[in-house]
């Protein structure tokens, strides 16, 4: 019965919290404002940052739920469990450290498109950890099982 609730709350989660952050992350850039202002939406642009760093905090439970799921199916040594831990890691510290901060200097001071398309790659690297978190969890190399 736990491991049932925990994979709830941790795919759940994945789906609303990390899912909700990498949108978020994603349409940005396209209505941050900018020297060229068609087509831009500065109250869009804050809603997404806000979405940005709420979904992102809310989707500590993600990691959380998993560390503890992987511990109580005695899985944490399994090389699939230690890779989707180290790519959520540098998910976290990308949008920590450069995508939400990133999102905050573009509202405050919109400059050249440059930094939008720098913000753009970095929500695709951030959503390619993502990307290749789930696919680990399906295919789960090393333990001889799929699915």
């Amino acid at each position: 019965m736990l491991e049932h609730v925990l994979l709830s709350v941790h795919v759940l989660g994945g789906i609303v919290f990390v899912g909700g952050s990498a949108a978020a992350t994603s349409l940005f850039p396209r209505y941050a404002p900018a020297a060229a202002g068609e087509g831009r939406s500065r109250s869009v642009a804050v809603a997404l940052h806000r979405i940005t760093r709420g979904y992102a905090v809310l989707g500590l439970i993600v990691p959380l739920a998993g560390m503890i799921l992987a511990g109580v199916q005695g899985r944490t040594g399994e090389i699939w469990i230690t890779i989707s831990m180290i790519l959520t890691a540098v998910a976290a510290l990308l949008l920590a450290t450069q995508i939400h901060p990133r999102q905050r200097q573009v509202l405050a001071d919109p400059g050249d498109s440059g930094r939008l398309r720098l913000l753009s790659m970095l929500a695709g690297v951030y959503n390619l950890a993502w990307a290749v978190v789930v696919v680990l969890m399906i295919v789960r190399p090393g333990t001889g099982q799929g699915g």
